[in-house]
């Protein structure tokens, strides 16, 4: 952003100077006749201050395109890690509930072992609590590899292209 600020400052500095030349060519002079060469190295001065302030303008534009294409590729960065943390709290919630229900499987397992019974749907229960918190550990897992290989795969890619 500082160079596009330094080019900015030299474009205008330029463009005041062909403007201060334009003035002094287009007033009429009293006195003496305009020397000839005066007049030519004015006339290439200007033309050469036009040609710098047009490619001052050039890299001026440049350089905000490249901030520009710069900038959406960060957005779209930004989306797609945002997207990413959305699904990882789904995640962490379905484990937080997966455990609270078997943290209860337990305790009522436990408090059936206590009083001498056995009870074959709280073990059912607990069975089945254990298995939904293993689906949503390996639902985790599958979205952690799933995430890797997604910033593995341009690497990969960059690699093989060069």
């Amino acid at each position: 952003m500082s160079e596009i600020t330094e080019l900015q400052r030299r474009l205008s500095e330029a463009l005041e100077r062909i403007g201060a030349g334009v003035e002094g060519l287009s007033t009429p002079r009293t006195g003496p006749e305009v020397d000839p060469d005066e007049h030519t190295r004015v006339t290439e001065a200007l033309a050469a201050e036009k040609e710098v302030s047009a490619q001052l303008e050039e890299r001026v534009k440049s350089l905000k395109d490249k901030v520009d294409r710069r900038e959406r590729e960060l957005q779209g960065e930004v989306d797609r890690l945002k997207q990413e943390l959305a699904d990882y709290e789904i995640q962490a919630q379905r484990m937080r509930r997966t455990n609270t229900q078997l943290r209860q499987s337990i305790q009522a397992l436990r408090e059936a072992a206590e009083d001498g019974v056995t009870e074959p749907h709280l073990i059912n229960q607990a069975m089945m609590s254990e298995l939904e918190g293993l689906r949503v550990a390996r639902d985790g897992d599958r979205a952690e590899m799933d995430a890797i290989l997604g910033e593995l795969k341009p690497l990969l890619e960059e690699r093989n292209d060069a």
